[in-house]
């Protein structure tokens, strides 16, 4: 009755439940934009589960507990099982993502690279790029001289690797995306083939690729790439504190503070 085999593991059997969620978004009988919010569900449950859960087995194996789950596995042992787990489910992610872009455009809705924009769209981003997202923007130096920047949760930062036009002095520089505004930017619409007219969006990185002149004048962009990291958000709450309210502010400024338990890198990013 006691038999390790006779159990689930707990995070292993979360993984399949966000599998099947997943699935969701392949099913023909619902919308298509309905499709589309199941990837995101399935993602931002992703999101979650390494926050909260993944980050609690790290801690484990970072004080060195050796005590086993129900179903006789180490702390370490489910945590290459959940990354051998989490690698596939992003992997059918995107695999469905990049055919759901097929549809939404055979819809009428296209989600363009910053490769796709033409000068005529680029002037009108222009002026949207100067008054609206310029402005929130902080480039950071990455150098001996400065310390590396606080990197939020859940944040996307772009690092670049530039090269100086006057003495061709190499440099490193971090760009943050920003938060406050939103993360998807629509152009406006032209009739695509068949007369059909088009619903087209830029994404946020997109139009801060396109713009770094702005950024760096007098350097020259040699290499890119796009990253995101999650922070170890599992809180402990001590229930006989003094202060609840206290205690609860204290946690959630350590939760912004958490250590790293996730980066995803862009396919583009250079290996240096």
């Amino acid at each position: 009755m006691q038999s390790p085999e006779r159990f689930f593991n707990r995070e292993v059997s979360w993984l399949a439940f966000n599998q099947r969620v997943l699935e969701e978004a392949q099913n023909p009988r619902h919308p298509l934009l309905e499709r589309l919010r199941y990837i995101s569900i399935s993602a931002n449950n992703l999101d979650e589960f390494y926050m909260v859960r993944v980050a609690g087995l790290k801690g484990q194996v970072r004080e060195g507990v050796r005590v086993l789950s129900q179903d006789g596995l180490s702390p370490n042992e489910q945590l290459d099982r959940l990354n051998a787990g989490a690698a596939t489910l992003m992997k059918a992610q995107q695999a469905r993502w990049r055919e759901l872009r097929i549809e939404l455009q055979s819809a009428g809705i296209k989600v363009l690279s910053s490769e796709d924009v033409d000068s005529t769209d680029r002037e009108a981003l222009s002026e949207v790029f100067q008054s609206q997202v310029f402005p929130v923007l902080t480039p950071m130096a990455i150098d001996p001289a400065h310390p590396f920047p606080f990197i939020p949760n859940l944040a996307f930062s772009l690092a670049l690797k530039l090269r100086r036009r006057l003495d061709g002095r190499t440099l490193y520089a971090l760009v943050p995306v920003p938060q406050q505004v939103r993360r998807f930017w629509r152009l406006p619409p032209r009739k695509g083939r068949g007369g059909r007219l088009e619903h087209r969006y830029l994404t946020l990185e997109g139009m801060l690729v396109m713009f770094l002149d702005h950024l760096f004048p007098g350097c020259d962009v040699e290499a890119q790439g796009l990253f995101r990291l999650l922070r170890d958000s599992d809180v402990e709450v001590e229930e006989e504190a003094e202060d609840l309210v206290r205690e609860f502010e204290a946690l959630l400024r350590q939760r912004r503070l958490g250590s790293v338990v996730n980066v995803t890198f862009d396919n583009a990013m250079n290996s240096e």
